[in-house]
């Protein structure tokens, strides 16, 4: 009887140790589990979205930082792997200086002190905005590979040639006439050889008459045909050297080329570039002006180099990187340690747009009373890539204008007394410019 509580108190020992030991391995099983969810969580989310951390970037951090060149800020191309190797700083020390930067250079930190005083003493923007997930998703997009750019077939010719496809179509035209020319002959010559076997046919005796007065000598003897030939080369000569004498001076289509290639396309057109930021003075003034450099380096301190998709098999990225590189050179700006050299050149930009010295154009009157837009007189310019002149900027072409153009008088003062004395003196509701007195000579020539 004693064994068998024995035997019994030994198996209900081993059944408890059995179940104590199962649960304890299920709670170390659901610990592992909780902890490798965590640990997976927090990876994942301090991988973070290069996608999301791009559009971040160019938001927040574009003006002042570029990936793989230093501009305002320093370079940020795996920063967070390059602070952890040389500097043993880790993420959160990157989380205190995005959100504020000033707070942790007056806490001593000496990496934060050595890097504000690098950069002059610039101090970065505060965003205190930005949460965990978006400076994850930053830092994923600055650990991306440097991708090397697409290149461009046929990029590497720079388009100074553009006349190569006129060449092309020139070439053709020579040709179809060459061609045409070659037909006509081939067919006098057989119509001649068939009207002479015609003749044979026929009897018809095929010789030069002796006595038949050449055709030039009819002519020149015949005096009413003497006359009327001399008036007529008399008038079409006079008619062709007024015609030609009416272009001089006249530059329309000229497209000079300039020390520094300027495409108003990607300026005017692409980015949208009010035309009046660069030529400020055409608000004001009499002159449009051409823009210092400092108003070009206001955008080129930071853009030093065109997208891969603005390169075309005319003008190659490298064309437009070089073209930026002149700009530097004159501005006296050294773009690796982003300051003045104090060693400027100015630029010998070729005018293209010139009046005659007697005629007087004021941008300001037509610009800004007038309210004329810039294309009205200078064409699409924001499709222009090399600017060139649209217009022949003549006396009549001026004319015509005026006589065609209503003035705009809503909103505008100016016009506000001697639109209503001319109006009725007209009979009008809109007055052109011409009834406005654009037609006097004094206005332009003076």
């Amino acid at each position: 009887m004693k064994k068998s509580y024995q035997s019994l108190e030994v198996n209900l020992t081993n059944n408890m140790r059995k179940v104590i030991h199962r649960k304890l391995s299920t709670n170390f099983l659901r610990l592992g589990l909780v902890i490798l969810l965590a640990f997976t969580s927090a990876l994942s989310a301090q991988e973070g979205d290069s996608a999301k951390g791009k559009a971040l970037f160019n938001a927040n951090c574009a003006a002042c930082h570029k990936l793989d060149k230093k501009m305002t800020g320093p370079a940020l191309r795996n920063v967070e792997a390059r602070l952890s190797d040389e500097q043993g700083l880790d993420r959160d020390w990157l989380y205190a200086w995005i959100r504020n930067s000033a707070g942790v250079i007056k806490s001593g930190d000496s990496y934060a002190n050595k890097i504000y005083n690098e950069y002059g003493g610039a101090a970065m923007t505060a965003f205190p905005q930005l949460s965990d997930d978006d400076l994850n998703n930053l830092l994923a997009y600055t650990a991306e590979e440097k991708k090397e750019p697409a290149a461009v077939p046929g990029g590497a010719v720079v388009a100074q040639n553009t006349g190569s496809s006129n060449g092309i179509s020139n070439q053709i035209i020579l040709g179809a006439l060459a061609i045409l020319f070659i037909l006509l002959a081939a067919g006098l010559y057989v119509v001649n050889k068939t009207l002479r076997r015609f003749a044979l046919a026929q009897n018809i005796e095929i010789g030069e008459d002796s006595k038949r007065t050449p055709l030039w000598k009819a002519f020149v003897q015949n005096q009413f045909l003497m006359i009327v030939v001399a008036i007529l080369f008399l008038l079409s000569s006079a008619y062709f050297v007024f015609g030609y004498l009416s272009q001089i001076g006249v530059d329309q289509g000229y497209e000079p080329v300039q020390p520094i290639h300027y495409s108003h396309k990607i300026h005017a057109g692409d980015n949208g570039i009010d035309c009046k930021y660069c030529h400020s003075s055409a608000r004001v003034s009499k002159h449009s002006g051409i823009p210092s450099l400092n108003v070009c380096m206001n955008c080129h301190k930071s853009i030093y180099e065109v997208s891969p998709e603005t390169a075309t098999k005319e003008y190659s990225k490298e064309f437009y990187d070089g073209e930026i590189q002149k700009l530097y050179k004159a501005a006296g700006w050294d773009d690796a340690e982003q300051k003045y050299t104090g060693e400027s050149s100015p630029v010998k930009w070729v005018r293209i747009h010139n009046l005659p010295d007697f005629a007087y154009f004021n941008h300001s009157q037509h610009v800004t009373v007038a309210g004329v837009e810039c294309q009205t007189c200078h064409g699409p310019v924001e499709e222009m890539e090399v600017m060139y002149q649209h217009a022949p900027l003549t006396m009549g072409w001026c004319i015509n204008c005026h006589r065609e153009t209503n003035i705009d008088v809503k909103d505008n003062a100016y016009y506000t007394k001697i639109h209503e004395q001319l109006s009725k003196k007209y009979g009008v509701e809109n007055l052109t410019a011409a009834q406005m007195g654009g037609l006097e000579c004094g206005k332009c020539h003076y």
